[in-house]
Order: structure tokens, then sequence, then C-alpha cells
């Protein structure tokens, strides 16, 4: 899942290198941390926030059941 993240977010941004998946693990839920440059921040939010919406349906969308838990993506600063 975290090279899903990083397929679809790194030719979005500007700076591709500061593109990082982080991965935290709970018993009934899976969350994704995705931290990128700060300047980048913006193009992966997006207008109204329709960019983030539509990474996180993919995301969501991919994950299926995931093995009862819930899939989670934050987008860090």
């Amino acid at each position: 899942m975290e090279q899903l993240i990083e397929t679809i977010v790194k030719p979005l941004v500007d700076y591709p290198a500061d593109v990082r998946v982080d991965k935290e693990e709970q018993n009934h839920r899976v969350a994704y941390k995705l931290s990128v440059n700060p300047e980048d921040i913006g193009k992966v939010i997006g207008k109204q926030g329709r960019v983030a919406k539509a990474i996180r349906t993919i995301v969501y969308s991919a994950a299926g059941s995931h093995q009862g838990k819930k899939i989670y993506l934050d987008i860090v600063d």
C-alpha cells in the first residue's frame, strides 16, 4: 500500500524525493502517514481537499477489507 501511495503522489509534487509514507498498525486500524515537502502540501491537498479526497478514495478501494482493519490516510505537515 505504501508503494501505491507513493506512485500516486510523486508525480504531483515538485520534490518527489521528499515523499515519505509511514505505516502505523493497531488492533482495528491501519494508518498511513503521508509526508511531503512543505512547499508541496497544497498540491497534495488540492483545492477544497479534492486531490486528497481522490487519493484516499483510491487507497481505500485498493485496500478492500484488509483483514478486517479500517484503513486511514493522514497527510501530515
